[in-house]
């Protein structure tokens, strides 16, 4: 635990009295599910403990999630307070969180909007495009564009306008540009390490408590690929 901890203090990106923003990596929880690992919530208590010395029990509000195999911006809240007041910033929509997502193939136009229904797959923890009608179905909406090309891939940065389960990967998988090493949408192979190429890169929101504005990005993760398109971009 010792050893996470110091490798979670580098990837604070914001941290306040309400407030504490850390950048994910692939493959950790966002909180506890039905697996018994260690979180990334559980890495954050046991810093806020140790740093103010804390006797009892830390509160860690969650706002929101990123999926395991996702890294990025992840928000949490130290107070009940701003867990309620940051809750209302996502319902209401008065956040612009922007991901980066590599593909396999470029989109048919350099920048649109994808405006389609799923409906989630309970058993399988999977999401599907489809027609309006279905019971179940819930509207989604996304925006995105290319920034940058490899030899083999391209970039793509979205903006989400609803926040639905897998939106960004099975629209953008849908759509025919899959997102590297996602096998459960259809990527040919998987990553190594069991991510995806899809990373949490920024959010802009005015502060729950403060009301200061903040504008706060996430280094992507150190592999050769995100790295040739941080530093190219």
């Amino acid at each position: 635990m010792k050893r996470n901890n110091i490798d979670l203090e580098k990837r604070i990106i914001f941290e306040d009295n309400h407030l504490l923003v850390v950048n994910k990596q692939a493959g950790e929880l966002v909180q506890a599910d039905k697996t018994d690992d260690i979180t990334l919530a559980d890495l954050c208590k046991d810093y806020i403990k140790k740093k103010y010395n804390k006797p009892s029990n830390v509160y860690l509000g969650i706002p929101h999630r990123l999926d395991r195999p996702v890294s990025g911006i992840v928000i949490y809240t130290k107070t009940s307070k701003a867990l309620s007041r940051m809750s209302e910033v996502f319902r209401s929509r008065l956040i612009e969180k922007r991901y980066w997502a590599i593909v396999d193939k470029r989109p048919a136009e350099p920048r649109g909007s994808l405006e389609q229904s799923l409906q989630k797959n309970e058993k399988q923890n999977k999401s599907y495009v489809v027609s309006d009608y279905k019971s179940g179905a819930k509207h989604a909406v996304l925006h995105y564009k290319q920034l940058q090309s490899s030899d083999k891939y391209w970039l793509l940065e979205v903006v989400l306008e609803t926040g639905r389960h897998h939106q960004i990967r099975v629209q953008l998988s849908h759509m025919g540009s899959i997102i590297k090493g996602d096998l459960k949408y259809g990527a040919k192979r998987s990553n190594p390490d069991g991510s995806i190429h899809l990373h949490g890169r920024s959010a802009e929101f005015k502060h729950p408590v403060t009301k200061e504005e903040l504008t706060l990005m996430a280094p992507c993760p150190k592999d050769s690929l995100w790295q040739f398109f941080e530093e190219s971009v």
